[in-house]
């Protein structure tokens, strides 16, 4: 819920979301067209600089964001740069830096780093509804589109359920110990499979009664400024592209 947070409280929430889907990929690109590592790093630092200090995300919040994505980060150099090798006797394994590889290695995480940052600007200064309306105008598929709407909603459904259901079970003593935690667990894991079945069927049941006519429309809000930013991400983009291919 950090990201919904972020969204709807970010100094950048009127700008309009073409604006900032265009900075967003043209960062995705400079980070790809990235000649060297520190290149690509630069790019990074410099969307996360303009997430932070422009739209006013705090740096906390947006380190928590990026904590698990970074860890898998972590996790996928780390075994890009150390290869595991088999001796010929039985048992006889050993690690080994690939020292050939580290340069490939720095270059593909300097380009991720980058296309994280990228994610993250758009993703924190922009809600998801707003992200779907602009995909619409991108002329992607209803089908998809309708089913990224109805996990949205579903998602904050449950995840309120979860929370009302912990809070009924602290208040009966239901975590007081381990074998009453986990039986908590437990009774809460099939209350929430019974509900996701319940909600399901309920929604096909609302699709049928509507003859599935039409995608989900909502009312998309007004950006009186929208050809001044989308003339400001369009220029901003294009340099952080020229900055990240000039440079060695």
């Amino acid at each position: 819920m950090l990201i919904e947070q972020s969204a709807y409280t970010n100094r950048w929430r009127r700008v309009s979301p073409a604006a900032k889907g265009t900075f967003s990929l043209c960062g995705m690109i400079a980070a790809y067209a990235a000649a060297a590592p520190t290149t690509a790093c630069g790019v990074a630092a410099i969307l996360c600089a303009v997430t932070v200090l422009g739209a006013g995300i705090p740096p906390v919040r947006y380190l928590r964001v990026a904590a698990p994505a970074l860890l898998f980060l972590a996790v996928s150099v780390l075994s890009l740069a150390v290869s595991l090798k088999i001796g010929a006797t039985a048992g006889d394994l050993s690690l080994h830096l690939a020292r050939t590889e580290l340069e490939r290695v720095a270059h593909v995480c300097g380009r991720s780093l980058g296309g994280l940052a990228a994610l993250l600007f758009l993703a924190l200064t922009t809600p998801l509804s707003d992200i779907i309306s602009l995909l619409r105008r991108c002329k992607l598929p209803d089908t998809l589109l309708d089913l990224m709407t109805l996990c949205y909603r579903t998602l904050f459904v449950l995840s309120e359920t979860v929370h009302e259901t912990i809070t009924a079970q602290s208040a009966r003593m239901g975590h007081a110990t381990m074998t009453r935690s986990l039986r908590s667990l437990g009774g809460m894991i099939a209350n929430l499979s019974v509900q996701v079945w319940q909600r399901s069927q309920a929604l096909h049941l609302a699709a049928l009664a509507r003859n599935n006519d039409g995608a989900l429309r909502f009312l998309e809000p007004d950006y009186p400024d929208s050809p001044r930013a989308i003339s400001l991400a369009v220029i901003s983009g294009l340099a952080l592209i020229i900055m990240a291919v000039s440079l060695p």
